[in-house]
């Protein structure tokens, strides 16, 4: 059976797309999950429409992280760290502290979002990548520096 996809299903097809599936599978599990609908000439135009629909959402949301990205590089952070002897830090600075050194800054991200290259164990400048968007990061100018 033919059917359009109203959703994204995992490793099947995405909201838009038509596929042919079996007849059991669309009608015990996509159909009344409302998931797909059957294909028709009518329900052809209603996957344009949430084609178009879903296409200008994520631009919109493209275009909003890319304006934080813009934001979020040209603004640094310091990170304090207790240091000892040759200035070698106790530790090293983790993207939790980075997190919360963005935070008080007044950008607000996940510690998951921020990737560290190498592993940061002296006091200085470092630039470090945000993920904000699938396709858009971001480089943050970190100064790590005595507590």
């Amino acid at each position: 059976m033919k059917v359009i996809f109203i959703k994204d299903v995992q490793n099947i097809g995405k909201a838009g797309d038509a596929k042919e599936v079996s007849d059991g599978f669309a009608r015990n599990f996509l159909i009344p999950g409302k998931l797909a609908l059957e294909s028709t000439t009518q329900n052809l135009r209603k996957a344009e429409e949430i084609k178009i629909k879903t296409r200008k959402v994520l631009e919109s949301e493209k275009q909003k992280a890319q304006e934080f990205a813009d934001k979020l590089s040209k603004a640094s952070c310091t990170v304090g760290v207790q240091v000892g002897p040759d200035e070698k830090l106790y530790g090293s600075v983790t993207p939790a502290d980075i997190q919360q050194a963005l935070e008080t800054e007044g950008f607000q991200l996940d510690k998951k979002q921020i990737t560290i290259d190498t592993a940061i164990e002296k006091l200085g400048v470092y630039h470090v990548k945000v993920k904000i968007h699938p396709q858009v990061e971001a480089a943050v100018k970190v100064w790590v520096v005595k507590k």
